[in-house]
């Protein structure tokens, strides 16, 4: 009898700690691959990698930006409005099914009709339930050389969010937002453990002999600096391939290399610069409280010295 119920106890302990190991690691996935201007085949594409990326068992999983169309930024051209359609639109209708089947969540960035005239970057978070967390609007909206994306989206409203998918913490945001700190800090400070970043990103072609090589590195480095500076996991989404829409132009050429990486900033998972592909990573939650003790950067911020930061510049000497 004692045996039986030691046994028991033995079954009952090993149980509760196999769900609290189990509870504090998530594995996350990136989809990464190359677009044509049919949006019904580069949604079928989506579906099929996110399979994928269901069978080698990620819970959370991310696309590109703009997940089911060719990069029409290169152009003003008004015809590609008809591309945007509503938050709950025919794509979460897709996916939200999608979601509950895989028992997984989805980050799906998309071209977003809110209103006549109103359109913007965003992405949706679906969770494995198929229910619609939330979502996220592009804040920053670049005006380049065939990233003509001013005409086309109107900057986001809803301010930067942390949504809570089972045990982890996560905030998302799309291309030209990953380049400024503030985005990252604001989102950590609000408890954020993993930033989440589809890009559209990608070489003039005769620039990449000479510029190429810096230009990549820098777009990885700013990642992995957020990812050190406030102690999270950082996930980045690109798109492959060679996109030519305007005739007179070389297209963009855009550079892959989706990765993710940890809260010291060490790559965990990378993919290639030209091939379509899924990556996956194990996120740790006891590493992140590792870090976080071992360079308390929150611990030491002082931010009563930091009011500077809201101007847009300034043009004098700062006296506080």
């Amino acid at each position: 009898m004692y045996q039986k119920v030691i046994i028991l106890l033995i079954c009952l302990t090993s149980v509760i700690f196999s769900e609290e190991t189990l509870s504090d690691k998530v594995i996350v996935g990136v989809v990464q691959y190359s677009f044509s201007q049919n949006p019904e085949e580069n949604q079928r594409k989506a579906i099929y990698f996110i399979q994928e990326a269901a069978k080698k068992n990620a819970k959370i999983i991310l696309l590109p930006e703009l997940y089911n169309s060719h990069y029409f930024c290169q152009e003003e051209n008004p015809k590609y409005f008809d591309l945007a359609e509503p938050l709950q639109g025919k794509t979460y209708q897709t996916f939200s099914k999608l979601a509950k089947k895989l028992n997984v969540t989805i980050l799906i960035p998309f071209f977003e009709k809110r209103a006549p005239g109103i359109y913007h970057n965003s992405i949706m978070i679906i969770k494995n339930t198929g229910e619609l967390v939330g979502s996220y609007r592009k804040m920053h909206i670049p005006d380049d050389p065939l990233y003509y994306e001013k005409f086309y989206f109107t900057c986001g409203d809803l301010g930067y969010k942390v949504f809570p998918i089972d045990n982890l913490k996560i905030s998302t945001f799309i291309c030209w937002d990953q380049w400024f700190p503030e985005v990252a800090r604001i989102a950590c400070l609000q408890g954020s453990e993993c930033l989440f970043y589809p890009s559209a990103i990608g070489w003039h072609p005769k620039e990449k002999e000479l510029y190429g090589a810096c230009q990549k590195d820098s777009w990885i480095t700013i990642q992995r600096s957020h990812a050190i500076a406030n102690g999270v996991y950082v996930v980045c989404s690109n798109r492959v391939g060679l996109e030519k829409i305007v005739p007179c132009s070389d297209g963009i050429e855009f550079w892959g290399s989706s990765f993710i990486c940890d809260p010291y900033g060490q790559i965990l998972a990378q993919a290639s610069i030209d091939k379509e592909e899924v990556i996956i990573a194990e996120i740790d939650l006891k590493l992140l409280e590792t870090a976080r003790r071992n360079w308390p950067f929150f611990r030491d911020r002082r931010p009563e010295t930091y009011i500077p930061i809201t101007k847009l510049f300034i043009d004098e000497v700062y006296e506080h």
